[in-house]
């Protein structure tokens, strides 16, 4: 498990990255994945950033890494409609 030690006040202390899955948002709007990946503790990045898109009617038609795929917490997921 990958993990990053630091001292503080000469005591050791270890800050341990988690393993999360990702979950599919696909088929779900930009509101709702945008709200489902926060709750996970990772970054929604939008593909089509230049066009200008109404969260709560725009459905998401693939993601990046796919759902069920484990990644670091605050890892960013790369989805387009």
């Amino acid at each position: 498990m990958p993990y990053l030690e630091t001292i503080k006040d000469g005591e050791k202390e270890e800050e341990i990255k988690k393993e999360i899955q990702v979950p599919n948002i696909e088929g779900k709007t930009l509101k709702e994945a945008e709200s489902i990946l926060k709750e996970n503790n990772l970054q929604l990045v939008k593909k089509n950033e230049q066009e200008e898109v109404d969260k709560e009617n725009t459905i998401v038609k693939e993601q990046t890494p796919k759902g069920s795929v484990k990644v670091i917490e605050g890892s960013n997921v790369y989805v387009s409609w």
